[in-house]
């Protein structure tokens, strides 16, 4: 849960940005022989430095001839900030509630593809007799803001059970590692997390209430997905379907039984220490549970959803229409190149 700092760390994202931004040395079909050169930005996440390890290692951006630029940053303003400046073309993780948000208040950005598009989250539980989403009302939750994605999660799942909203107190505790810490400790009574623990409930004295698993229950609530500027998708369409093409060739990779020991020792390298037996429940819960994007596309039900739901919020005054928030075009033609 806890994001390492120590020196390893730093060598690894350096190293990793620097590997992704070598040109492929290999022979290019005529389609690929000048460079694609594209700025991604991402955030410091594990989840993120471990795909983009298994990126590195399998070549896929150098094959579809994309030289890239990969920087990170702490959190999603910082995204944001980083493509409405021109500094970074595309973004390929990232929630898509605070994007929607974005392009409803006028932000020159769209989404352009899915990444994770089912949620890889849980409600967790310290106190015995809370069992169930019912049994939450009258209870702390933790969370983050409000608006937030674990709020926003949250709010979800308690309206799909009937329960209201204001008859919980949701308390803000941080991002979802300090939301499981807070719980651990009974500083707040649930609330949600990532699936990082969830094989070791019993270690930290907690459990998983019976319609907490997320993936399951908002299956139409749709976790990440890359967006790219306007400008990039002017000038840079190119390469941004030869990107997406890379991405999506990691997808179904990482979606396929071959990619285990890939998956595991990538995680290790992020992490810069053992990590094998979480790296490889994590590993088995993405097969089982097809969370990578694998077809690209961004369904114009599923944007609907997130926009309804934030609307009823009040986090969006509107709900945009679908090709106001998406450029669609550039994931179909980057799935023509992968077949």
């Amino acid at each position: 849960m806890k994001f390492e700092t120590g020196l390893s760390r730093r060598r690894f994202v350096q190293s990793a940005a620097a590997a992704a931004a070598v040109p492929f040395a290999g022979p290019l079909s005529p389609a690929f022989a000048q460079a694609a050169k594209i700025n991604i930005v991402n955030t410091q996440g594990m989840a993120t430095l471990t795909v983009q390890e298994v990126m590195k290692r399998r070549g896929y951006l150098a094959e579809f001839g994309v030289e890239a630029n990969i920087t990170y940053v702490a959190d999603a303003a910082k995204l944001m900030g980083s493509l409405i400046s021109g500094e970074s073309d595309i973004c390929m993780f990232s929630g898509i509630g605070s994007v929607l948000t974005a392009i409803e208040r006028g932000g020159k950005i769209k989404l352009v593809a899915g990444s994770l598009v089912k949620l890889e989250h849980a409600v967790y539980t310290k106190r015995a007799e809370i069992r169930s989403v019912k049994d939450l009302e009258g209870k702390t939750l933790g969370a983050g803001s409000t608006g937030s994605l674990t709020h926003v999660m949250m709010v979800a799942l308690l309206r799909k059970y009937g329960v209201d909203e204001k008859k919980v107190q949701f308390v803000n505790v941080g991002g979802t590692p300090d939301i499981f810490r807070a719980v651990a400790a009974g500083i707040v009574d649930a609330g949600i997390s990532e699936i990082d623990v969830y094989n070791q409930q019993e270690k930290f004295g907690v459990h998983v209430i019976k319609e907490g698993d997320l993936w399951t229950e908002l299956p139409a609530f749709t976790f990440q997905g890359a967006y790219a500027s306007e400008k990039a998708i002017k000038e840079k369409r190119d390469s941004l379907v030869k990107t997406l093409a890379a991405y999506g060739k990691l997808y179904r990779y990482l979606s396929s039984p071959e990619s285990e020991q890939t998956y595991v020792s990538s995680q290790v390298a992020a992490a810069g220490k053992p990590v094998d037996e979480s790296a490889r429940w994590q590993w088995k819960f993405f097969q089982e549970k097809k969370i990578y994007a694998t077809e690209l596309v961004l369904s114009e039900e599923r944007i609907k959803y997130m926009q309804e739901l934030q609307v009823s919020l009040g986090i969006q005054r509107r709900v945009v229409p679908y090709e106001d928030v998406t450029d669609s075009s550039i994931a179909r033609d980057a799935l023509k190149l992968i077949g």
